[in-house]
C-alpha cells in the first residue's frame, strides 16, 4: 500500500542548489500490506497468509534438480552439528598405528602445557610456541587436532559454554588443522594468528609485506590522465542492496532479546530465563534489533524498492549491486551446505522476478554466504583442499548465469576466482567483483603466507580486468563484501595496502567502489600515493559502503539508489530509504498494514549544502574530501549527521559529538586500507552498533 493521497515525486538534481531533477523517485514512503503477499512464491509448506509463524516457501533449484526439504528450516528442527557435509584434512602426511598416533598427541598437549605453564619466555613466544607444537600433531596426525584444540580450549577457558565446540571434527576443527599444517607459525603467519585469535598473547601486529607493482601491473599510469567529466544529462538508476541476511527460522514470538547466538529463534531465551520462560521480548513477526531479516520484512522490502526508487514501471533499474551477505548469522553448529545453497537460491530467483526482471544483479558473495562461515582457501594448497569450496563458486555461477546476469565467459571466471568475475555491462563499463572474504580477520586461510600481499591470487584477477578496461578506454566499477579500509578492523593489512595501491594506479578507470559487511551506512576517500597527502588534490576515489536490509545489530533496515551518469558512470546523488524497526511490535496486532519504508536522504542535500560544487558535477573523492574538512570544522554537526545515517537512523545509535569521535570518524572516512585505518585512528568509534 502507497502512503499519500496522491503520487509524491522527489525531484533530485542537486537539491543544495535548488536545481530541478531529472530523474525520479517514487513516493516519499511506502507501507507493505499487513500480510504476507502470497504471489512471492508458487508454493508455500504452511498456509502463507497466517501469521502466527513465518511462511515458509518450498524452494526448488533447478539448477540441482532440488527441492529443499522443509526440516531444513522450520524454526522447531532446527538441526545441529551438521555430520553429512564433507570436511578435509592435510594430505599427504605419514600415518602411524593408533597406539603411536595416541603417544605422539599426548606428547604434543604436554609439550603445549609445558609451554604455557612455563615461567619463561613472552606470552607472543608462547603461543607462537604453542601454535609450532601443535603444527606438528597436524602434519603428522591430523584427525587428532581438533581433540587438541577443545580439550586446550576448556582447560584454558579460551570460550565459554559450548563455544569450544567450534573446533570439534564435525565444525571448524579440520579447517585449523589445515591452517596448522601449512601456515608459517613459528614466523610471521603464527605472529598473525596469535595477534588476531588469542588476544592474551599481546602479539604485536606484523610487518606490512613489501608492495611489489610488478605482480600486479606492467604498464606505467599514463602521464596526465584524468577520470571523464560527466555531464549529468543523462542519468539512470542503480540499487545497491547490502547485507539482506534472510532468516527462514525466524520463530514469531520467540524471544528477540537473548544472550547468546542470533536472537528471535526458538529454545535462546534470556539465560535466567530458560525454565517455563516467557519472553521478555516477544519476536515482532516483521524483526527486531537482535535478530535477521525475516521473511515478513524480505517481503515488505522487495516490494517497497520498485514503488520508492520508481522503478516498478517503464523506467528500469540500470543494474543493482549487491555487496553480499544472503545468509543469516546462524552459530556455526546449525550450519550446513544445504542451508547456504537453499538461501542463495530462494533470495536470487525471488530478487530475479521482483527487482531486476530485465536488468543485471551484480553480486558479490559474502562471509555468512559460505560454510564453514567467512572461510575460503588458498589454490595454492594440494591436493583436494585446493578445491574444498568450489561446490559453492560453482552453485552461484549458475544462478546467476542462469538468471541471465553473467555470460558463460563470467561464469567461468566465479568457478575459477572464488566467485569473482568480470562483465562488460556496457560499451564503457566493465563491472568487476571480487570476494573480500579472502582478506576477511575471520578467515583463518587468510593467515597462510601473510609475507605476500595477494596469497589468493584474486587482486592479480582485479588488476588484469583494470588493466583491460584501461586498454579498451571503459570505466569499472569494483564490488565487493569486507570493506578494505575505515577503522581496519574487518580486513588484514596486506591485500588491503596491495588494493589501495592498485586502485592507485587505475584510479581514472574506476568509476565507484562498493562494500558491504559492517550494516552500516558509510563511505572511504582514497589518496593518491598511499594517503601520505591528505588533500583535495590528493583525492582519487570513493568507497560506497552499503546500509543493510537486515537489523541486525540495533540498526533500522535500508537500501539505497544511486543517480549515476550514463555516460561516465559517475555517482551524482545517492538516496537512502530506511523503516523504523521500533514500530514493529506494534504491528502484531492488525493485518492492515506492515512496515513503513521511508525516505532517509539525498546525499548531495544532506552533506554538500556548503560546499561550492557544480551542479552536474560528481559525487567524487574531492567532493567527499570537502565534506571531511566540513566536518572538521563545523562543531560535530555533520558528522553528528553522518553519525546518525551510519545506523540508518536508529534510536539505538550512539551520539558522536565529543572531539575524540569526531576526529576519529573523519579519519575513517580517509582511511581506505587497514594499515591506515590501524595506524592513523583512534580506535572505539567505528561502529554505532
Amino acid at each position: 500500500m502507497v502512503l499519500g493521497t496522491a503520487s509524491f515525486w522527489i525531484l533530485v538534481l542537486v537539491v543544495s542548489f535548488g536545481v530541478a531533477q531529472q530523474v525520479t523517485l517514487g513516493p516519499e514512503a511506502y507501507t507493505a500490506a499487513g500480510e504476507f503477499p502470497t504471489s512471492l512464491f508458487s508454493s508455500y509448506w504452511n498456509e502463507p497468509t497466517q501469521t502466527v509463524s513465518q511462511v515458509q516457501p518450498v524452494i526448488t533449484d533447478l539448477t540441482l534438480n532440488k527441492t529443499f526439504p522443509l526440516n531444513l528450516t522450520d524454526p522447531e528442527t532446527i538441526l545441529n552439528n551438521d555430520t553429512s557435509d564433507p570436511l578435509f584434512y592435510p594430505e599427504g602426511y605419514s600415518n602411524h598405528n593408533q597406539a603411536s598416533a595416541e603417544q605422539f598427541y599426548q606428547n604434543v598437549t604436554a609439550q603445549i602445557e609445558g609451554i604455557i605453564g612455563g615461567g619463561e619466555g613472552s606470552n607472543c613466544t608462547k603461543c607462537m610456541d604453542a601454535l609450532t607444537a601443535a603444527s606438528r600433531l597436524a602434519k603428522e596426525h591430523p584427525r587428532l587436532v581438533p581433540q587438541l584444540l577443545v580439550s586446550l580450549c576448556k582447560k584454558y577457558k579460551f570460550a565459554s559454554g559450548n563455544g569450544c565446540q567450534v573446533y570439534s571434527e564435525h565444525a571448524q576443527g579440520p579447517f585449523y588443522a589445515q591452517v596448522l599444517a601449512y601456515a608459517d607459525v613459528g614466523g610471521s603467519d603464527g605472529q598473525y594468528l596469535c595477534q588476531n585469535f588469542i588476544s592474551v598473547s599481546k602479539c604485536p601486529r606484523p610487518a606490512l609485506p613489501k608492495f611489489d607493482a610488478s605482480e600486479f601491473w606492467t604498464k606505467p599510469k599514463p602521464s596526465n590522465v584524468s577520470a571523464p567529466v560527466p555531464k549529468g544529462t543523462n542519468r539512470v538508476k542503480v540499487l545497491h542492496m547490502s547485507d539482506f541476511h534472510i532468516d527462514p527460522r525466524y520463530a514469531t514470538g520467540s524471544e528477540a532479546n537473548c544472550t547468546s547466538d542470533l536472537c528471535c529463534r526458538k529454545d535462546n531465551p534470556v539465560d535466567s530465563l530458560y525454565s517455563n520462560y516467557t519472553p521478555s521480548v516477544p519476536a515482532p513477526r516483521f524483526g527486531y534489533f537482535q535478530c535477521d531479516t525475516p521473511w515478513a520484512l524480505g517481503a515488505a522490502a522487495v516490494k517497497a524498492i520498485p514503488v520508492l526508487t520508481g522503478t516498478d514501471g517503464d523506467d528500469i533499474l540500470n543494474m543493482t549491486i549487491f555487496t553480499g551477505d544472503l545468509v543469516s548469522h546462524d552459530p556455526y553448529y546449525q550450519l550446513s551446505r544445504d542451508y547456504i545453497l537453499y538461501t542463495e537460491t530462494a533470495l536470487y530467483d525471488l530478487w530475479k522476478r521482483t527487482l531486476n526482471p530485465s536488468s543485471p544483479l551484480f553480486a558479490a558473495i559474502g562471509n555468512h554466504d559460505q560454510y564453514q562461515q567467512a572461510f575460503d582457501s588458498p589454490e595454492t594448497l594440494t591436493g583436494i583442499l585446493k578445491k574444498q569450496f568450489s561446490w559453492n563458486y560453482d552453485h552461484l555461477s549458475s544462478l546467476w548465469k542462469n538468471n541471465d546476469w553473467i555470460d558463460d565467459q563470467a561464469a567461468r571466471q566465479a568457478k575459477a576466482h572464488y566467485g569473482g568475475y568480470s562483465v562488460q555491462h556496457a560499451s564503457n563499463l566493465k563491472v568487476i567483483t571480487i570476494n573480500t572474504d579472502l582478506w576477511y580477520r575471520s578467515n583463518i586461510f587468510a593467515f597462510i603466507n601473510t609475507t605476500r600481499s595477494d596469497n589468493f591470487g584474486f587482486l592479480k584477477f582485479l588488476a588484469e580486468e583494470l588493466q583491460e578496461a584501461e586498454d579498451n578506454d571503459s570505466r569499472s566499477y569494483i564490488v565487493g563484501h569486507v570493506l578494505s579500509g575505515w577503522d581496519g578492523t574487518n580486513p588484514i593489512i596486506g591485500p588491503t595496502d596491495a588494493f589501495y595501491q592498485i586502485v592507485d594506479r587505475y584510479s581514472h578507470v574506476i568509476a565507484g567502489i562498493f562494500w558491504g559487511h559492517t550494516h552500516e551506512d558509510q563511505n572511504l576517500i582514497y589518496y593518491a600515493h598511499n594517503a601520505t597527502d591528505i588533500s583535495t588534490e590528493t583525492a582519487q576515489n570513493v568507497g560506497w559502503i552499503g546500509p543493510s536490509i537486515t537489523p541486525l545489530t540495533d540498526l533500522n533496515s535500508g537500501f539505497r539508489l544511486y543517480e549515476v551518469d550514463a555516460e561516465t558512470w559517475d555517482i551524482l546523488d545517492a538516496h537512502t530509504w530506511y523503516s523504523n524497526v521500533t514500530t514493529y511490535g506494534d504491528l502484531d496486532s492488525q493485518l492492515d498494514v506492515g512496515p513503513s519504508y521511508q525516505y532517509e536522504y539525498s546525499t548531495r542535500e544532506a552533506y554538500g549544502g556548503n560546499i561550492d560544487w557544480p551542479k552536474n558535477a560528481p559525487l567524487n573523492a574531492t567532493w567527499w574530501h570537502l565534506v571531511t574538512e566540513r566536518m572538521n570544522s563545523d562543531g560535530g554537526a555533520l558528522v553528528n549527521l553522518y553519525n546518525a545515517h551510519q545506523g540508518k537512523m536508529s534510536t539505538r545509535s550512539p551520539n558522536c559529538t565529543n572531539t575524540d569521535c569526531i576526529e576519529a570518524k573523519v579519519c575513517y572516512i580517509r582511511s581506505g586500507s587497514a594499515p591506515l585505518g590501524l595506524d592513523r585512528c583512534q580506535p572505539g568509534f567505528g561502529s554505532v552498533q
